[in-house]
């Protein structure tokens, strides 16, 4: 039987994959992307969800909430698959799948109550995305000049 107490901490936990999937779905949104923060809001919520049902039926039925875990991943790899596309020679999707795969992990944690992890791989993955943003154009160009240094 769940109490009070037990349905306000998972509502918490809910709360929390709300919030730090926004994060990253904000980012994404401000961008264009085509994941954007509705849909990185709904993996996090989701795998938090999931997560708290896995512990929950552990109570009520025994088994490995483990598992779960590995089917949330497997799950949303093929969520991220699906956006991604090539198109004239060009791979493109590849942050988009990876940031809901990283949001799924965010999600989790949520659902374990391990809200520092969450946070911390909430503010990695928006640095990551901020910080390498801003590097790749100069990125490219280096790399443009060596190509027509060996050329």
């Amino acid at each position: 039987m769940t109490t009070l107490t037990a349905s306000l901490t998972d509502l918490a936990a809910l709360a929390a994959a709300l919030v730090c999937s926004a994060v990253i779905g904000w980012d994404r949104e401000s961008e264009g992307r085509a994941a954007g923060l509705r849909t990185h809001m709904m993996v996090g919520l989701g795998a938090a969800g999931f997560t708290i049902t896995a512990w929950r039926l552990l109570e009520v039925a025994g088994g490995d909430p483990g598992r779960m875990t590995g089917a949330i991943v497997g799950g949303v790899g093929f969520l991220g698959a699906g956006s991604i596309m090539k198109a004239g020679g060009q791979v493109r999707g590849l942050t988009t799948a990876a940031g809901l795969w990283v949001v799924a992990a965010i999600g989790i944690a949520c659902g374990l109550r391990h809200y520092d992890v969450a946070v911390f791989v909430s503010l990695l993955a928006l640095a990551t995305l901020k910080i390498v943003r801003r590097l790749e154009p100069a990125i490219h160009a280096e790399a443009n000049e060596e190509s027509k240094t060996v050329a």
